[in-house]
């Protein structure tokens, strides 16, 4: 029989959200750096060109549009090759975490504890650097998740314990 995690109250569902919220947030990695490796650098320039040539023709400075032109052109073939690497090895952890913390696994909550923490250290780093909305809020949404999954992991190594001492009684 396989346990299944089983949220007992709001703070427990909210994690469960989050946590396949993230295992999402994985598949979707997967899906972009399969399709990563499939493309070249200069199959992406030609698609941002695609992309952004009608925005462009209204407004030359359209800030996203040039940034997205900007940042194509100076892609590499060895750049997409980490991308796609970066993005399989993140989405891959993200997607088996989610599945052992789904599946009741004691072990994956420190493994996601370390993972998110790592990540969240990295994510605070590129805002320092290049603050960015999306990334902040990316990284509000990762801190949650973690404080979520620091919560769950002490009431589940509780309970377990009890059970446990309850089975020598």
């Amino acid at each position: 029989m396989v346990n299944m995690f089983r949220p007992h109250d709001w703070l427990d569902r909210l994690f469960q959200i989050g946590i396949i919220g993230k295992g999402l947030d994985g598949a979707a990695e997967l899906l972009g750096g399969i399709l990563l490796l499939l493309t070249s650098a200069d199959r992406l320039r030609h698609l941002a060109g695609v992309l952004t040539q009608g925005e462009l023709s209204e407004d030359p400075h359209d800030l996203i549009a040039t940034h997205l032109l900007h940042s194509a052109d100076t892609l590499t073939g060895g750049a997409v090759r980490f991308g796609a690497i970066y993005l399989l090895a993140h989405g891959a952890v993200k997607v088996a975490l989610v599945i052992a913390l789904l599946l009741d696994k004691l072990w994956a909550y420190p493994w996601m504890i370390g993972f998110l923490s790592l990540f969240i250290g990295y994510q605070l780093y590129r805002i320092a650097l290049h603050p960015s909305g999306g990334l902040t809020a990316l990284t509000v949404f990762d801190a949650l998740v973690l404080a979520l999954t620091v919560r769950e992991y002490r009431r589940q190594r509780q309970h377990r314990q009890e059970y446990a001492g309850a089975e020598i009684s």
